[in-house]
């Protein structure tokens, strides 16, 4: 999940909430939105393809 922060970068956040914090957790913060996107879908390679 990508949100606009405030000043203006994006921010991806876990889909599930954390059981412990109750809140989403932060993936990683970027300048642009197609580059917070490339990084999401990296994520999703990499939950597929590990070990």
């Amino acid at each position: 999940m990508i949100r606009k922060l405030k000043n203006g970068q994006y921010r991806i956040y876990s889909r599930r909430i954390d059981e412990k914090t109750g809140k989403r957790r932060n993936l990683g913060t970027f300048a642009t939105r197609e580059q917070a996107e490339k990084h999401e879908r990296d994520i999703q390679y990499f939950k597929r393809h590990r070990g």
